[in-house]
This record gives C-alpha cells, structure tokens and sequence, in this order.
C-alpha cells in the first residue's frame, strides 16, 4: 500500500487584507509546524487581483503554499451603496462554479476546504469533491458567539436590535447594548442583515470552526463555545497575528521612536481602512496636544461623507497634513511625530518605547496588542468593533473607552483627558497589569502542543484530517 500522503488543505478567503492576513497566518502554521501542504483560492471580482494580496500570497514558502486566483466575477449589478459583507457574500456565491472547477481539476484531493466567516456558500462544493469543510473564524470568540446565537435571536426578537431597553445577552458573554452589535445587524431590512443571517444559519455545517482567540483573553466565550455548542467544534487557535518580518531597513517611525523613554508614546492608528472626519480629525489633533503626552499618529485625509463641504472637496489619500489644525505639527514637534497613512504597526507595538494604542480596535490590531503587552484606548469605528470595545473596556479591562458628545464627535477635552489616564493614571497602570499577564498567556498559548492549548487546538484539527485522510487511502 502506498505511504500516506501528508494532508492538502484548500483555503478560501474572503475579500479584503483584513480576511487575509489572519488565514496566511494560519497557513504559517499548518507548513511550518505540522509539514501540511496549503493552496489559497482567492475569489476575485470586477478586474485583476489587488497587487497586495499578490504580494502576501507571494511571500509565503513555496512549494508547500501555492494559490489560484478565480476569474473575476461581475458585481455591476450590485447597487453602489451595497454594504461591504453584501458585496463579500455575493463575489463568494459567485465565484462557486470556478471553485467548482479549480477542486475538480486539482492534481490531488484537498482534505478539507477553510473558508473565513463569509465562506459558507462553499461549503456545498467542498463535500462534492471529498474536502471537509471548515471555517476559520478571525474576530474574537463573542462575535463567534453571536453569529451562532443569531437565528435564535432573529426568531425572539422583533424590533431593531438598537431599540432594545435591555442589553443583549450572548451566550457565555457580557450583556451588551444593541446599539453595540456589529454593524449588519443594526439594519434587518438591509441585505447585509440578511447575507449575515443566511451565513449563521448555515455555520452548523461545518466540522469544525477554528476561532483566532484563547482562552485567557475571552474566558466566558469559549468557555461556553467548547463546552455548550456540540455542531461545530469550536477551536480556539489564536493568537495568529503578523508580527512583522525582521527590520532590514531604516523607518523613521522606529528611529524616533528609538529617541523617547521606554513605555512614554502613545500610538494613535485606525487601521487600513479607518478615516474620521474632518471635524473628528481636527478635534483629535487638539486633543493630543493638550495631553501633553508623547505621541505617534498615523494620520490619513478626512472621510469626505462626513466632513464639512466648506473645507474640502477631494479626498487626498497622499497629503492628509493640510488637514490638520494650524501650528500643530510645529507646536508638537518636539514630543509628536505625524505620518501619513501608514506605519509598520508591529514593529511600533513591539518597540520598548510605545507605552499605549489608540485603536479602532480592529481584531488583528487588538491581538498585535495583546502578544505585546500594550494598553488602548479604544476608539470603534465599523463593523464587529464596538463589541470588541465592550469587551475590552468593560469586559477583561485592558482599555479605556472614550465617549462621544451630542454632537457625535469625540471632544478634544475627553480626548486629552483619556490619553493622561491611560499614559500616566491609576487606570491606565491597572489596565498595563492586565495586559501584561495576557502577554504572558499569549505566548503560553502558543507554545509547542501539548504544553500551548492554541497550538494543541490547532494540532486536534491537523489530526482529524490526518485521520481522515488514512481512512480514503484505506
């Protein structure tokens, strides 16, 4: 009889660097710890593939990580102002017939087919040619918690889930308001509401659900995920983040940062995708100022739907800095320094002088936080990023929380107020302790299985497919 094979495994992202980044993460693993063989199926639509996905994809060691890009699906028939989980949902579903023929052409079967929380529409295609379907979940455990909880909770409730007087109590979670549900819930007449719902109901298929997060950060989710959901099996693996590759060149981020005290600059960043307004950006600005606090901030142009018409009307993704208040880059010169649109944010999170993280609180910013140790301030902007602020601030209380005023702006009073707390209060010092002993957890968790439970949750799937693929062998 032939020797077995070590298991392929076919990996189906969603759209966009945010679903990305955590699945390449994840195909680290499978080569590197566990000798399996991985090959991306990228869905694409209306043109060729984003050069930074090529790029990522690229970076990955090959043979062992190979990837097919699928033919561009249309979407001209999607109204322009579809939410972006409708415009996932709808590339995946059509996509389907080139899945289809990218599984049946394949020189050897895949054992399993890992698509991310928008996947499931692949999961018919999977078992038709022989791969167990999975899904590889990227935000944390209460949103996992959710999504499951989600037909039960469409059933029993009624009114928008925002009008509720009573939190929302998510199975093994702190209760939460319904204005703080991510996103496409807040709309049940919207199509995202409905794709998101479609998705839910069909996660029972799946064998099994890994989920990027551990057990010390969200202990009540997974508690009840692991114990209480018998279809899936739940599989905390994280934390899988992007640590960054080893500096080869000069940044002057770094070099800055390599001149300011250990534990003294705040780093201000929302992520790839997230931009304020002008008047936000304006407070924020005059906020960091009168903190007084040493600061990085990655700053990008205002967002032209909800800045003042008056001051602008071209959004200029190159030269933010004419948006910022007068003097402000001279008066902070000495104490601040101000990018724009981009930073290598893990490499700034691991440098000994970055003492905070002001954060859209993004899941795979969060985690880069956590596995070093760094405090938040948290500041949501879309998506499952209010509940993650809950969770953080309220929850585990790693962060704190500004709030916003009548006027729906974040003031610069509350700002620099909350930036003092955090840099140099008592709250700020607690939430420090607590991260730190996450920190430590973090590298626990991941330690080589048995010793790390992400990692032997990690090795307990890799088993089930080596199991699985013995038995067609036999």
């Amino acid at each position: 009889m032939a020797e077995t094979q070590s298991p392929r495994i076919a990996i189906l992202p969603s759209p966009g660097m945010g679903h990305l980044i955590p699945l390449v993460e994840l195909a680290k693993r499978l080569v590197n710890n566990h000798n399996l063989s991985v090959t991306f199926i990228v869905p694409t639509a209306d043109g060729p593939p984003p050069a930074a996905v090529k790029s990522v994809l690229d970076s990955l060691p090959s043979p062992a990580v190979d990837y097919v890009f699928l033919p561009p699906v249309s979407l001209s028939d999607v109204p322009p102002d579809a939410k972006i989980e409708t415009i996932i949902s709808i590339t995946v579903a059509r996509s389907l017939p080139s899945l289809r023929s990218t599984l049946s052409s394949a020189s050897r079967r895949f054992s399993a087919l890992v698509v991310d929380l928008f996947g499931t529409d692949a999961f018919d295609a999977a078992v038709e040619f022989g791969a167990a379907p999975y899904i590889f979940f990227p935000s944390t455990a209460m949103a996992l918690s959710l999504f499951l909880h989600l037909p039960k909770l469409d059933e029993s409730v009624t009114s928008p889930y925002s009008d509720l007087e009573e939190p929302v109590q998510i199975p093994g979670c702190i209760p939460i308001r319904g204005s703080d549900l991510l996103d496409p819930v807040q709309d049940r007449s919207n199509d995202a509401y409905k794709w998101l719902l479609h998705h839910s109901k069909r996660y029972r298929l799946a064998e099994g659900v890994m989920v990027n997060s551990f057990p010390e950060l969200e202990p009540g989710p997974i508690k009840y995920l692991r114990e209480k959901i018998q279809r899936p099996p739940v599989y905390p693996v994280g934390p899988l983040v992007n640590m960054g590759e080893i500096q080869t060149r000069s940044d002057s981020c770094l070099d800055w940062l390599d001149r300011q005290p250990h534990g003294s600059v705040l780093f201000v960043s929302f992520g790839s995708g997230g931009t304020l307004s002008y008047n936000q950006v304006t407070e924020l600005a005059t906020g960091l100022e009168a903190s007084g606090q040493r600061f990085l901030w990655v700053v990008r142009s205002p967002d032209e739907r909800t800045a003042n018409a008056s001051f602008f009307t071209v959004r200029s993704e190159s030269d933010p800095f004419p948006f910022l208040p007068e003097g402000f880059l001279d008066r902070t010169r000495d104490r601040g320094l101000v990018v724009s649109s981009w930073a290598p944010q893990a490499r700034v999170l691991s440098h000994g002088s970055t003492g905070g993280f002001l954060t859209h609180c993004g899941w795979n910013s969060t985690l880069e936080s956590v596995v070093n140790g760094v405090p938040l301030i948290v500041w949501p902007l879309y998506a499952e990023q209010k509940m993650n602020a809950v969770m953080l601030a309220e929850d585990i209380k790693v962060a704190l929380r500004p709030r916003k005023g009548e006027d729906g702006l974040i003031g610069r009073e509350e700002i620099a107020g909350v930036v003092r707390r955090l840099m140099e209060g008592e709250e700020g010092k607690k939430a420090r302790y607590r991260m730190k002993e996450l920190k430590e957890a973090a590298a626990r968790v991941v330690m080589t299985a048995p010793e790390g439970c992400s990692s032997k949750a990690l090795s307990d799937v890799v088993q089930k497919w080596r199991q699985d693929q013995k038995c067609n062998y036999n």
